[in-house]
C-alpha cells in the first residue's frame, strides 16, 4: 500500500520531475525509498487514508505512531504535579493574574494536514488561541481604553494538559468502555463507526488520536483549575455527542463525562475499573486518589450545554444504569429541529424553535438555569459554550446575535460565580467556511470569563 501510494505521488508529479536533472530525480527516489524503509521498520501498515503524503507528513506520522504505542503500554507511569494537577506545565500564577482566568491550551489541539473542505473546521482551536494572543480585547478596553494589548500576553501564560503518553487510560475508562477506547487508540474502529463520527478515514490518523486525548485531558485540567480558583476555560472541549461505546457528530471521547467522573471519584465509590488485573487496579486507584478535586468533596456535577445541537451523548451517561447516575446532571438548550433527530433525555431539556431570538433564548436560559442550580445543588458546573446558536453559523438554526452570545455566556458564568460555584468552560461547536471568524466567536467565552474574573477580582479570592 505504502509503495503504491508513494509511486502515485511520483508519477502524478511528472511535469515537475521532467524539469529536474537525472541526478536530482535519483536523489528524490532514494529519499522515498528511505521513507519506505522507515515505515516498514516502524511497522506502520495503515496508510489507506492518505493520498500522496508529503515526506514531512510521513515522518510526523511515524513519530506520532511511536508515541501512541508508548501511550498504550506505559500510561501507568504518570507523575501528577505535587499538588495533584493533571498538567504538564503550569501557566501564569492566578494569584498574580488580574487580567484573565486560568486558560488551558495545547498546540496539538488542532490536527495538522486536515482536509481543507471538511465540514469540521479543525484549525479553529489554534486560530482561537491566535485571537486571544494577538487581537485587542474590546471588553478590556471598555475599562482601560488605552490597553490595546491582547488578552493573553504569551502562550506560556496558559496551562498545558498532560501529554498523551502521560494521561492514564484509567482516567478515561470508566466511563468510556475499554474495548471502544482501545480500538480507537489503535486505529481499528470499523468504517461504519468512523462514518458515524464524521471523520471517516481521518479517524485512524495518529495525529487525530493524539489531539482527541489531549482535548479530554485539557477539560479534566480545566475542571481542576475551576475547583481551585473558581473559574477556568479550555481552548477546546465540549465533545457532547460521544457515548460510552461510540462516537458521533465529530466527537469521539466525551470529555464532559470523563471530567465529571474524575471530579466525583472517591475511594469508597463503585467505580470499578474494567479489568481483572489486580496490580493495575491498585496502581490506578493510587493515582486516582492523588488527583486534585478541590477542598471539599464533589458529589454532583451540572453540565450546562448551550451548543445548538443537543448533547445527546452526555445525557446517556446519567441514565439509571450508568455509574454517573446521581453524579452527573445536564441542562441542555438546543435547537429542537436540528441534528440529532433522535433526541435523548437530559435532566433538564430546553428545546428551542427555529430562528429563536436573543430575548427568547435568554429568558429560557435564565429560568432553566435557576431551576437546575436550585434542584441539583452541584459542587461543579461544566459550561459548554458552543457558538453555533449564532445566526450566521453554518449548521445552526437559531438566530442569536453577537451581543446575544455575550449575554448568554455572561449570564451562565456570572450566575455561577455569584453562587460561589466553580465553573469550567469549554468551547463546544461552531461552524463556518471562515475559520478565523468562527475562532473569533470561540474566543468570546474566554473574554467573558476574563471580564467576570476582573469584575469580581477573583485573583484575590483564590
Amino acid at each position: 500500500i505504502i509503495l503504491s501510494i508513494l509511486f502515485f505521488h511520483i508519477t502524478t508529479s511528472d511535469t515537475m520531475i521532467l524539469a529536474l536533472t537525472s541526478r536530482a530525480v535519483a536523489r528524490r527516489r532514494c529519499h522515498y525509498r528511505n521513507i519506505c524503509n522507515q515505515l516498514q521498520a516502524a511497522q506502520i501498515d495503515d496508510y489507506s487514508s492518505y493520498l500522496a503524503p508529503s515526506l514531512t507528513q510521513v515522518q510526523n506520522e511515524i513519530e506520532q505512531k511511536r508515541r501512541l504505542q508508548h501511550f498504550s503500554s506505559s500510561a501507568m507511569s504518570t507523575q501528577l504535579l505535587d499538588d495533584g494537577l493533571a498538567a504538564s506545565k503550569i501557566g501564569l500564577d492566578p494569584y498574580q493574574n488580574s487580567r484573565h482566568a486560568p486558560t488551558v491550551y495545547h498546540e496539538y489541539y488542532s490536527c495538522p494536514n486536515w482536509p481543507q473542505k471538511h465540514t469540521f473546521p479543525m484549525s479553529k482551536f489554534e486560530q482561537t488561541a491566535y485571537s486571544l494572543l494577538n487581537d485587542p480585547d474590546d471588553l478590556l478596553q471598555q475599562r482601560h481604553p488605552d490597553d490595546d494589548r491582547p488578552l493573553i500576553q504569551s502562550v506560556d501564560d496558559c496551562y498545558r494538559p498532560l501529554e498523551v503518553v502521560n494521561f492514564p487510560l484509567s482516567f478515561m475508562t470508566p466511563p468510556i468502555h475499554s474495548n471502544y477506547l482501545h480500538r480507537f487508540l489503535s486505529g481499528s474502529l470499523t468504517k461504519e463507526e468512523c462514518r458515524k463520527i464524521g471523520f471517516r478515514e481521518q479517524t485512524s490518523r495518529p495525529e487525530l488520536i493524539e489531539r482527541t486525548v489531549l482535548e479530554v485531558a485539557g477539560t479534566v485540567l480545566t475542571a481542576q483549575l475551576a475547583l481551585r480558583y473558581g473559574l477556568a476555560c479550555n481552548v477546546a472541549g465540549g465533545t457532547h455527542h460521544a457515548e460510552a461505546n461510540e462516537g458521533k457528530g465529530f466527537t469521539i471521547l466525551n470529555d464532559l463525562a470523563v471530567a465529571s467522573r474524575l471530579m466525583t471519584w472517591s475511594e469508597d465509590g463503585n467505580d470499578d475499573l474494567d479489568t481483572d488485573d489486580d496490580d493495575y487496579n491498585r496502581s490506578s486507584r493510587k493515582l486516582l486518589s492523588k488527583l486534585y478535586r478541590g477542598n471539599q468533596r464533589v458529589e454532583r456535577v451540572l453540565v450546562v450545554d448551550c451548543d445548538v445541537h443537543q448533547g445527546d451523548g452526555t445525557a446517556t451517561f446519567h441514565y439509571q444504569d450508568n455509574l454517573l447516575h446521581g453524579r452527573l446532571f445536564t441542562l441542555d438548550l438546543h435547537a429542537e429541529n436540528n441534528w440529532p433527530f433522535e433526541k435523548e433525555a437530559p435532566t433538564y431539556d430546553a428545546p428551542l424553535p427555529d430562528k429563536c431570538s436573543d430575548e427568547e433564548y435568554l429568558s429560557v436560559l435564565s429560568t432553566s438555569l435557576k431551576k437546575a442550580l436550585n434542584e441539583v445543588q452541584p459542587q461543579l458546573v461544566l459550561y459548554n459554550a458552543g457558538v453555533d446558536p449564532f445566526y450566521a453559523d453554518k449548521l445552526g438554526r437559531l438566530s442569536l446575535s453577537w451581543q446575544g452570545l455575550c449575554d448568554r455566556d455572561l449570564h451562565v458564568i456570572q450566575t455561577c460565580v455569584e453562587e460561589k460555584l466553580p465553573v469550567a468552560c469549554v468551547v463546544g461547536g461552531g461552524y463556518s467556511t471562515d475559520v478565523r471568524e468562527v475562532a473569533r466567536r470561540h474566543a468570546l467565552v474566554h473574554r467573558i470569563c476574563a471580564k467576570v474574573w476582573r469584575d469580581n477580582e477573583m485573583w484575590r479570592r483564590c
